[in-house]
């Protein structure tokens, strides 16, 4: 386990980085996560006192890297754009596996299936990372219908996002 302490950044205008909170792991870091490697790769660890499992850190091009922060991130530390991390991290070896009971439903609606078999592998795990969240079994049920209704409608994770805000802006008018 490697420890450091970091500060959390936030992208200005980079593409589809533009607004993303999140730390830099410097090339020397990343060679002794994963010597060698200069491509994606999963790590585990800790952000302060919260532990996560299967985060990717992403390659910035010249040999750093970066973890993006989520919104259960910034919840869980409470710490935003500035702040200071404890950072703990180990290579992740073992690939992410997606939800089954998500995976046995997608499995019932062959249009949702082949779209989601056509996204990266890094989107495939956005849905389900997402369905895997939820606190309570009714929220993850309706976690799915979403995610299995987007897919059938060819809608990416970001699409269905903006479609469920939305729709639930419109229905508190």
């Amino acid at each position: 386990m490697i420890r450091f302490t970091t500060a959390i950044l936030k992208f200005k205008e980079q593409g589809e980085k533009t607004g993303w909170s999140s730390i830099l792991i410097p090339a020397k870091i990343a060679q002794q996560l994963n010597p060698g490697v200069k491509k994606s790769f999963r790590v585990k660890g800790k952000f302060d006192k919260y532990t996560f499992d299967g985060m990717s850190l992403l390659p910035m091009g010249d040999g750093d890297f970066i973890i993006p922060l989520k919104a259960d991130v910034h919840k869980a530390t409470g710490k935003k754009a500035g702040g200071q991390l404890d950072v703990q991290l180990a290579f992740q070896p073992n690939a992410y596996q997606l939800d089954h009971e998500f995976m046995d439903c997608l499995n019932d609606e062959p249009r949702a299936l082949e779209f989601f078999n056509s996204l990266t592998g890094s989107h495939r795990n956005y849905f389900s990372k997402w369905i895997e969240s939820a606190k309570t079994s009714e929220t993850k049920a309706k976690r799915i219908a979403l995610a299995v209704n987007a897919l059938a409608n060819k809608w990416d994770y970001g699409q269905m996002i903006r479609s469920a805000t939305q729709k639930r802006k419109e229905m508190r008018s």
